[in-house]
């Protein structure tokens, strides 16, 4: 997740040769360790984590190798872990996207297309939004992999 996080913060891309070996871990230590029931435990976590992230993707906000990574997590620590690290990171995402909009002077516009995100969607419905996707190039993101890493970390604490 460490190494997820710089690399997305550095290039804002996570590498398939990072995340794959990540995502197909998960069941295999399940499965030793947990046998059957960590297998199928691993792999609802891994179908939870591809389908919420997935439906992000669709929508254009969210990069496929969030939505990789966030599998990989599910597939790690199971599905009702990854309901504390959707909460967490979705918490975490909020902050530094908050923060990053005060640090460089575009807080309202910030929330301005937020609202439009939410309550535009009764008119849009399920399509993407014109202008606030990933593939815009004038449009604002930032890299998700530390939103997850953190959420990753206090979903820990949250069941220790």
């Amino acid at each position: 997740m460490v190494i997820a996080s710089v690399t997305d913060l550095k290039s804002r891309r996570i590498p398939n040769w990072l995340v794959f070996p990540f995502l197909l871990a998960g069941p295999v230590v399940s499965t030793v360790v947990e046998g059957w029931h960590g297998l199928g435990q691993s792999l609802l976590g891994f179908l939870m984590g591809a389908a919420l992230m997935g439906i992000l993707y669709l929508l254009g906000g969210m990069g496929m190798g969030d939505v990789k990574l966030c599998a990989g997590m599910g597939a790690w620590v199971g599905p009702q872990q990854l309901v504390f690290v959707l909460v967490f990171m979705g918490l975490a995402g909020g902050l530094m996207a908050f923060g990053w909009a005060v640090c460089r002077g575009f807080l309202r516009e910030s929330l301005a297309g937020t609202g439009d995100l939410i309550f535009g969607m009764g008119k849009r419905g399920w399509r993407r939004h014109e202008t606030l996707v990933l593939s815009n190039p004038a449009a604002r993101s930032i890299p998700y992999a530390p939103a997850i890493a953190i959420g990753a970390v206090l979903s820990f604490f949250a069941l220790g």
